[in-house]
């Protein structure tokens, strides 16, 4: 049940007849993980809070530096040297003390994948490299999570929703990260961040899409974005969204699957978020 505060604080989702009380409710019950308190898990984060999901899982091996702050809006600078993920569990308390928050100040790996993502309802990958989605996308799989993962380049971002553990109407298995990128680059040919610059708002545009299709997909509202890539150029002020299909030869859930489990994915170490 919604106590008088929460009713009052969640007045305008209550109006909505896609999500009234019973769909509040269901967001109070809801534990969402994001993958990555950074620039993408920035905004995911707040808005997610502000929207009363039940519990928020915040996964980030990070400290927050000066120049992370340009965009990753869930610290401040007063955080400057302090975990992510503690200085965005402060940040949720005070946007919303409702709603709970679990902490791993850790890398997600092969080893802890499945252990923490079966913990959630869905999960939101805002990580920067490519070993984390390929890893996060193979996990969500076995665990049966959905799964909305975005990706940011400088000017630039790229948003989809999988949920590769069910089948379409006409019986094949859903589309998984590895259908729409069989293979990551060559190493070295896609700069980090860190070298390559952001607009920092940009992060902001695709980390608040994510929480939209997070809340779709919790309540069961509206179009998702299964089998389709939302793209977003900001130097345009351009979106575009192109489909794409499951490929019955993509290791994890094609014909003639070679991925069963996730060790594949041992002895590597995924990197931090955007």
């Amino acid at each position: 049940m919604l106590t008088q505060d929460e009713i009052a604080r969640y007045r305008r989702h209550l109006v909505l007849k896609e999500i009234g009380g019973e769909g509040q409710q269901r967001l109070k019950a809801a534990r969402v993980l994001v993958i990555g308190a950074g620039g993408l898990g920035s905004p995911l984060i707040l808005y997610l809070a502000a929207a009363g999901i039940g519990q928020i899982g915040i996964i980030d091996d990070d400290r927050v530096s000066l120049d992370n702050l340009q965009r990753q809006i869930v610290h401040d600078t007063g955080a400057v040297g302090r975990s992510k993920t503690k200085s965005a569990a402060a940040t949720v308390e005070r946007l919303n003390p409702h709603v709970a928050t679990k902490l791993y100040t850790t890398r997600l790996v092969a080893e802890n994948a499945l252990d923490i993502l079966r913990g959630y309802d869905i999960v939101a990958d805002g990580s920067d490299n490519f070993a984390t989605r390929y890893l996060v996308n193979d996990a969500s799989y076995f665990a049966k999570v959905p799964l909305v993962a975005a990706a940011l380049g400088p000017f630039d971002g790229q948003l989809t929703t999988f949920r590769a553990f069910e089948t379409d109407a006409e019986g094949n298995p859903r589309p998984n990260y590895r259908c729409l990128f069989p293979e990551p680059p060559p190493e070295g040919t896609v700069p980090a961040c860190s070298e390559a610059g952001i607009l920092g708002a940009v992060a902001g545009v695709l980390g608040c899409l994510q929480a939209v299709e997070v809340v779709k997909e919790l309540l069961g509202v509206g179009e998702g974005l299964v089998g389709r890539l939302l793209l977003y150029d900001a130097l345009q002020a351009r979106f575009s969204a192109v489909n794409y299909a499951w490929d019955p030869a993509n290791p994890l859930n094609g014909r003639n699957p070679r991925f069963r489990d996730m060790s594949h994915h041992r002895a590597r170490a995924p990197a931090a978020a955007q």
